[in-house]
């Protein structure tokens, strides 16, 4: 999705290796993430995306590509609310990653496109805001329960994600904001791409082809593939400070904070109640787990 994560740049620290005006300039690296904000594998994506941006970012840019619900292409199916409920539970329960089913009983998202809509249109206001604002849906889609098509819960969105609420009101339905989502559908058409979360890497220095990964795969996967089409073996970046790595994403799961700094589920609620007891974090606990707010 790139993100660098919403730009994760300033989150790396020194490494051994040695470096020209033109890498940092110029990241040799382009990942496309076809993805759907109501994908609950997309989702579970996050964790991974973010260890490798912390990691590795200093090599690639991620850009987020709105595909559509791929993966649910039987629409009797879709129109079933315990169907996509189940679906979520499973996955919540396999990933760590809270996605609420209840949600497709108490408050379904009625129409599903208009959330992608928004999500092109928040990217008008720039990159790092587009971002924020995608972070922002899913969040009130999988943790709070929130029908993300209605205009209210978009701009409850766009004011989390800081965005300039009467110019997003504005590109809502803007022929800008339409013919950027016809963009991404039709790039995920000419890619091929079948099923999300697809991950395409691509090294813009060269002209080989990219590297496609469909579905989600454990993390040494997706360094596997960036090693492979960097041409090099990469030593990873010293990871941040836990506050300074809360205090860029303001609002993160358990999981993801396990998953980037390679601890157990026990040790990190560990860390964060510590954090909590000093007042830098506000525990937010969900159906499947805790995610935790930043402080400022």
């Amino acid at each position: 999705m790139s993100w660098e994560y919403s730009g994760a740049d300033s989150l790396y620290q020194n490494t051994s290796e040695k470096y020209s005006y033109v890498d940092f300039v110029q990241k040799p690296i382009e990942i496309y993430v076809f993805i759907d904000p109501l994908c609950p594998e997309c989702w579970a994506l996050e964790p991974f995306l973010k260890k490798l941006s912390t990691e590795y970012g200093r090599f690639f840019t991620i850009r987020p590509i709105i595909s559509g619900y791929l993966n649910l292409l039987n629409q009797e199916y879709f129109e079933r609310p315990r169907n996509i409920k189940e679906l979520w539970e499973k996955t919540a329960k396999r990933t760590g990653m809270c996605c609420d089913g209840d949600l497709w009983e108490e408050n379904p998202v009625s129409s599903p496109w208009i959330a992608s809509l928004a999500i092109k249109a928040a990217e008008l206001q720039g990159k790092k805001a587009g971002k924020m604002f995608l972070r922002k849906i899913r969040e009130n889609a999988f943790l709070y329960k929130q029908d993300i098509s209605k205009e209210s819960a978009l701009l409850t969105c766009a004011e989390e994600a800081n965005l300039d609420v009467n110019e997003f009101i504005s590109d809502l339905y803007s022929k800008s904001a339409k013919k950027a989502l016809q963009s991404d559908v039709k790039l995920t058409q000419e890619m091929q791409v079948e099923y999300i979360p697809t991950i395409v890497f691509f090294n813009q220095f060269t002209e080989e082809q990219g590297i496609k990964i469909s579905g989600l795969y454990p993390y040494d996967i997706y360094l596997r593939v960036l090693r492979e089409i960097l041409q090099k073996h990469a030593i990873p970046s010293e990871k941040p400070m836990l506050e300074d790595f809360l205090s860029y994403y303001k609002t993160v799961s358990t999981t993801e904070i396990a998953v980037v700094y390679d601890w157990s589920q026990a040790k990190t609620e560990r860390e964060m109640k510590k954090l909590q007891l000093r007042q830098k974090v506000k525990c937010i606990p969900v159906k499947h787990g805790n995610f935790w707010v930043y402080q400022e």
